[in-house]
């Protein structure tokens, strides 16, 4: 095998930085102010997140001017050729992040000013209000892109211009632009409203609890410790990518800085071991994309979750850890049947042992276990994001290269600098949730999405699917899963919560108070409730009920405990879904990260990795159709072991390949195998049958190593 070139490296690094922001340098002049920016803004945020009692708004409106100042010095607005050029851009840059701040001290300085008016708007609310939406698309447009700007202004044009002029289910009546502006920049609902809120309080102290810990050397442990634990398996580089790349995501909840951290050491280590470069990219862009569904940061989609659903954080993550580890093991999957049919496991890792690994590395584990201890306790994800934070310091102190004043600055410079973009993003798309919230189309786009599935779940997630894809191509991830859950949460949730009804229904276990609604709908029918029926019996019984008593009778009938389950299961349906415009062509830019390293066509690397985290499609199912999110520790525990071997098993048959090639007829029998243990239904017997036939086939495949050995 050639050894890398300069030369090479060098490209390497030019993809890889083709991929990221165009960036003012961290050395430049302004790239030392930003950093005393970043610590400033980050010990500001750390008071408000643990002593500061100012208004939310007041916080959210500081949170917005300070990243947006930060966001204008960071990424250049335009681009140019001539220092005289480049100083008129920092120039306007400078104006703009200082108008920035102007917004945030008017909307402070002047709220009250404006109630006393009676919300009658001046020349100044005008143009502040105006100013600071436009600020919110620059930055936008910046850091992700036209496509988020353009849904922002059709989406705000919508109330106030065209959205008269439409008919059908879309058709608005429409309001004035000064309420439009007044609820977007003045009002708790717009950009300065939730979402705002999730982004300076729970995203940004886990992104700067990221931080702490990568300055403090966790990285590295993080991939010695992976080669530890996965190097010597079969296909063990592989495995080491989807370990490393599973914990660093943990920690970071960024998909491509995962790829780009983990891959430059896990990419060029498989490609040793024999697995083609195209496989190795995939796989990495495939584990790193899974490191925003793996707990405790899961990106920011936890938080945003929790804010949703009304379900504390602590409950999210637990229940999110078995579906993630499915994921991670699915991918495993695929390098397995890899390296037996690339004989990837010829090669060895030369890895140290786990105890010396462990010996002198130990100390980064006690943040995370601080971190998981303190939610588990019950104290809230900021405070103990605050206080493993402060924990992440204190360890260091037990290495060899522990963290001063210096690496602590360093920290919390990064931290401010990691969260710039994601900070404007999150406020950018609040005006489009408050949008949806003023306009009520998310409930429209939901009974027309339920129109389209006809009441069906399967082809309702279909649908979702699709969309996330769609918007996946434009949007990051955060803000597909935002816009997503807006618009389509309430109709899987409605489906997942008739699934449950009919359950109770077909086992004659209808409470009386549920069986009253159907005595108002049609007496004759209630007698049929007493006992058991059929899922057919059931499903027309409750088409009976009219739209309006839909929500009294699931109130009545279920749970709301199972009926809280049910909208957390819709949530993470989507944000699963929302997850594969990472690695599905044509934009997947963890894909093309991956392609970068391995130096292997971008859109061939995509395919790859599209197809290696199947996961993603696969498990969103399991959410709505068993007890995965929600059910008892013996329900759940079912679900996710035969789900394990099923996916295997479909691995199995998409490959044609377990431990030796399966020709078509034992194809075909291995993915029934494991259609049969992935298929939701209460019938052991189809579960233990679905797992025999492919333990059989897996020991049967065995052999056939074996037998090539001796004709060999």
């Amino acid at each position: 095998m050639s050894t890398a070139t300069p030369d090479t490296d060098q490209e390497t690094a030019d993809k890889l930085k083709s991929l990221e922001l165009a960036q003012r340098p961290a050395e430049s002049s302004v790239g030392r102010f930003v950093y005393w920016i970043g610590v400033l803004f980050s010990l500001t945020h750390i008071y408000f997140n643990t002593l500061g009692t100012w208004s939310e708004l007041y916080v959210s409106a500081i949170h917005f001017g300070g990243f947006a100042l930060i966001c204008a010095l960071m990424v250049p607005g335009l681009k140019s050729q001539t220092r005289a050029g480049q100083r008129t851009v920092l120039l306007l840059d400078i104006l703009v992040g200082l108008a920035a701040i102007a917004c945030a001290l008017y909307l402070i300085g002047f709220e009250d000013a404006l109630y006393d008016r009676g919300v009658e708007f001046v020349t100044t609310d005008w143009v502040f209000s105006l100013l600071a939406i436009a600020i919110a698309l620059e930055m936008a447009r910046r850091t992700t892109g036209w496509f988020i700007p353009s849904l922002i202004v059709v989406a705000l044009t919508y109330v106030f211009w065209w959205g008269p002029y439409i008919g059908g289910m879309f058709g608005f009546a429409g309001l004035s632009l000064e309420t439009l502006l007044y609820r977007s920049y003045f009002g708790s609902d717009g950009m300065f409203g939730s979402i705002a809120r999730i982004s300076w309080t729970f995203v940004f102290m886990f992104i700067l609890f990221g931080a702490f810990l990568v300055r403090s050397g966790a990285g590295d442990f993080i991939i010695e410790l992976s080669r530890c634990a996965a190097g010597r398996f079969v296909g063990g580089p592989g495995f080491v990518a989807v370990l490393g790349s599973g914990l660093m995501g943990s920690v970071s909840g960024s998909s491509v800085a995962n790829t780009v951290s983990t891959g430059v050491i896990t990419i060029p280590l498989m490609r040793r071991a024999g697995f083609p470069a195209r496989f190795a990219a995939g796989v990495e862009a495939a584990a790193s994309t899974g490191g925003q569904l793996m707990p405790p940061v899961m990106g920011a989609g936890a938080f945003i979750m929790a804010s949703y659903t009304q379900i504390p954080y602590v409950e999210i993550v637990g229940m999110a850890a078995l579906p993630a580890l499915l994921y991670f093991m699915s991918v495993g999957f695929y390098v397995r049947v890899e390296a037996m049919r690339s004989h990837a496991h010829s090669v060895e890792l030369d890895t140290r042992p786990l105890k010396d690994v462990l010996k002198e590395g130990w100390h980064f584990l006690l943040p995370l276990a601080v971190l998981v201890g303190l939610l588990i306790y019950g104290f809230t994800p900021t405070y103990a994001a605050g206080i493993s934070i402060i924990s992440v310091v204190v360890a260091s102190w037990l290495s060899k290269n522990p963290m001063g004043p210096k690496a602590v600055f360093d920290a919390l410079a990064q931290g401010a600098r990691n969260m710039a973009t994601t900070a404007m993003l999150l406020v950018a798309v609040g005006l489009v949730v408050n949008v949806v919230a003023m306009t009520g189309i998310g409930n429209t786009f939901s009974l027309m999405i339920a129109d389209w599935a006809g009441g069906s779940l399967l082809i309702t997630i279909l649908l979702v699917g699709l969309a996330s894809l769609v918007l996946g191509m434009g949007l990051p991830v955060t803000a597909a899963y935002i816009v997503l859950a807006t618009l389509s949460a309430p109709a899987l949730y409605n489906l997942i919560a008739e699934i449950k009804l009919i359950e109770l229904m077909v086992s004659g276990g209808l409470p009386e108070a549920a069986r009253m609604i159907f005595m108002l709908v049609d007496p004759e029918k209630v007698a049929l409730l007493a006992s058991p029926m059929s899922e057919v019996d059931a499903r027309a019984l409750l088409e009976l009920v009219p739209p309006d008593f839909m929500g009294q009778l699931m109130t009545q009938a279920v749970d709301p405990v199972v009926l809280s389950m049910a909208l957390l299961s819709a949530h993470m349906i989507i944000f699963w879904l929302s997850q594969d415009s990472n690695v599905t062509p044509p934009v997947c830019l963890t894909a093309f990260a991956a392609a970068a390293i391995a130096k292997t066509p971008p859109m061939a690397t995509g395919f790859t990795a599209w197809k290696i985290a199947k996961g993603l499609y696969v498990v969103p199912l399991l959410f709505g159709y068993t007890n995965l999110i929600g059910g008892s520790a013996e329900e759940v525990l079912r679900v996710f072991v035969f789900a394990l071997f099923g996916l295997y098993a479909f691995v199995g048959f998409m490959e044609g390949y377990l431990e030796s090639r399966l020709n078509l007829p034992l194809r075909l029998v291995c993915g029934a195998a494991g259609v049969a243990m992935l298929w939701p239904h209460e019938l052991w017997s189809v579960d233990l049958a679905g797992l025999a036939v492919f333990v059989a086939l897996f020991i049967y495949s065995r052999r056939g190593i074996a037998a090539s050995a001796v004709a060999s």
